[in-house]
């Protein structure tokens, strides 16, 4: 019903015009991939990649001290371990297969996120040591959100694995508070025992040195990943997760939608880089996840067809603002689609068969969600875009 396999895509995508799309499938179907986004192809930051130089000694570290500084990632490992894929498929649509025609990082690679929270990506070549004296902690650590050490699980990581140590007994001292983040990545090629042994045997060497250093509980957390998966999207939803100040009540909020409309699982997806910034607190069934993240694919391939704006067409009567969907699967389980704003879409999925008589009920709940959605972040985009073109002027 869905055709082909579209694969992630760069190319862009016309604006969603508000149309309520229905399908109902009647078989199962192996949900694709595309790289599109709800309306939101005027607001992505249109792949802006700020190279900075590092080579050698002579390295600088971009400036980003300042009022407009914004919470940073930094993805850190040795050579070839996989950062600038993780970085490219997530953040910028590649598909996996083509991430192996990537070059070695060679300086650092810095991408500014418009989102619904707006950070950096810094992506840090392996050979780079950035604990000299000419490098400026402040600089690098100084507004960091997260630190993301990537480990190559099919290599010898023991060197690795060593370095991390030291990174974060550095760290530590004098920047406490960072999270750490171990992706021990590209499980993809290794059997469940050696991926179980493997996971098992990094965690011991890390944990075993930083204790022995005197840090008994830090904190550092681990994740299995690799891009042929939905595991590196469900590591940084985790990643992202720890730096929303009001993580809880968008938590709270969730729960008493999903609780009154009796949806089995909810998520709050950043629809740019497919990661969920929240989700009610039942446990996450990947194959749950992927269903719902690939619906979003589906919904966007589909407004790019009937949304095109033709000069002559009359609106008939009020529009939809945003987009919004459902899909009923062969064996009555339905998913809801609802776009919260701009940035966001709220993705549902509902196991009750009578769901399907009932979508206006639902649809009325989402929308009360959204205003409440819209209450906690508090903020408008458009204006806060407004008021730093205002600033910029001065």
């Amino acid at each position: 019903m869905f055709g082909p396999r579209i694969g992630r895509k760069s190319r862009p995508r016309a604006p969603f015009l508000g149309r309520q799309v229905d399908f109902f499938a009647s078989r199962d179907h192996p949900w694709q991939k595309a790289g599109a986004e709800l309306s939101l192809v005027n607001n992505l930051q249109g792949n802006n990649h700020v190279a900075t130089s590092t080579q050698g000694k002579s390295a600088e570290v971009p400036n980003t001290k300042g009022p407009d500084a914004k919470p940073r990632l930094l993805l850190m490992g040795l050579r070839r371990s996989g950062k600038s894929s993780i970085a490219s498929v997530v953040f910028h649509k590649m598909p996996p297969n083509e991430t192996l025609f990537l070059e070695s990082t060679t300086r650092i690679q810095k991408d500014s996120i418009h989102s619904f929270m707006d950070f950096q990506v810094w992506d840090f070549p392996g050979q780079l040591e950035y604990f000299e004296s000419n490098f400026d902690l402040e600089d690098i650590f100084g507004s960091l959100g997260a630190l993301v050490w990537v480990i190559d699980a099919q290599d010898d990581y023991l060197d690795s694995v060593a370095r991390l140590n030291r990174t974060i007994l550095t760290v530590q001292q004098y920047y406490p508070g960072i999270n750490i983040e171990v992706f021990i990545h590209k499980v993809d090629g290794l059997s469940d025992e050696y991926r179980t042994d493997t996971f098992q045997d990094i965690v011991q060497r890390i944990s075993d040195e930083l204790s022995d250093a005197g840090y008994e509980n830090a904190p550092v957390h681990y994740y299995l990943t690799s891009i042929y998966d939905y595991s590196v999207f469900e590591a940084f939803s985790k990643v992202i997760q720890k730096l929303i100040p009001n993580l809880s009540t968008l938590e709270n909020l969730i729960n008493t939608l999903a609780n009154n409309c009796g949806f089995e699982k909810t998520y709050l997806f950043d629809v740019l880089s497919k990661i969920y910034i929240a989700s009610d607190t039942r446990p996450v069934d990947m194959a749950c996840y992927e269903m719902c993240s690939d619906y979003i694919d589906v919904i966007v391939d589909v407004s790019e067809l009937y949304s095109w704006d033709h000069p002559q067409r009359k609106a008939l009567g009020d529009q939809i603002q945003e987009a919004e969907s459902h899909v009923v699967l062969h064996d009555q389980t339905m998913i809801h689609l609802m776009e919260m704003n701009k940035y966001l879409c709220l993705v549902s999925v509902i196991r009750n068969p009578e769901a399907k008589d009932k979508r206006g009920l639902i649809d009325m709940n989402c929308r009360t969600f959204q205003d409440a959605l819209n209450e906690v972040f508090s903020r408008s985009w458009e204006q806060e875009e407004a008021a730093r073109q205002e600033a910029a002027k001065k």
